[in-house]
């Protein structure tokens, strides 16, 4: 039974992959398996072929823009879909939900708090602004996020926040099915409303 606010999932790739990431696949394959409507988008720059990640004002368009076309195709408000995906392409999401995009609910796997070797420059100012329920998966060993760090940084955040720490490090590798199977339950469950830490 899936959770009565959430009719679809929009998916966005990390940096330097595409829409066919295995790890999306996973994911997508999981939550359509649950009943609710799955699309992995890419970015414009990977779709033309570049390797360098689009800016994120054109990244956050392309969230924005891809979410109005799922939920007009399923017939649902924005609020109706939720949004997210791995690394880059989660924080994009988190980005455009705390620019004003009404979103059922964030879904970021190996969210980088920061960039490796550089924890001071934190990706976190918009925190504050994220009143959806979130659900962050990360790695124990994520050289962008430790699971200490994402404690510390996600207590800003106003909306219902789901922490799960998986053994791996930011690319957390065979673990696509696990990682899959967690998002799926946590959008048919009541973890996404209440939050949990684990």
């Amino acid at each position: 039974m899936t959770h009565a606010g959430v009719a679809g999932l929009l998916l966005t790739p990390g940096a330097g992959a595409g829409r066919d990431q295995p790890a999306l696949v996973a994911v997508g394959e999981a939550v359509r398996e649950s009943g609710v409507a799955v699309e992995r988008i890419e970015f414009p720059g990977r779709a033309a072929g570049r390797r360098r990640p689009d800016p994120p004002e054109v990244c956050i368009d392309t969230v924005r823009t891809a979410t109005s076309g799922l939920a007009e195709r399923l017939g649902v408000p924005t609020s109706a879909i939720a949004v997210g995906g791995r690394s880059m392409g989660g924080r994009m999401c988190s980005m455009a939900v705390a620019q004003g995009l009404e979103a059922a609910a964030l879904v970021l796997i190996s969210y980088p708090l920061h960039p490796a070797r550089a924890p001071e420059r934190l990706r976190t100012q918009h925190f504050p602004a994220l009143h959806v329920p979130c659900l962050f998966i990360s790695g124990r060993k994520d050289a962008l996020a430790s699971p200490d760090e994402i404690e510390r940084e996600t207590a800003a955040i106003p909306g219902p926040v789901t922490l799960v720490f998986l053994d791996g490090d930011h690319s957390l590798r065979r673990r696509d099915a696990e990682v899959a199977e967690l998002v799926a339950e946590w959008l048919t469950d009541t973890g996404m409303r209440n939050g949990a830490r684990h």
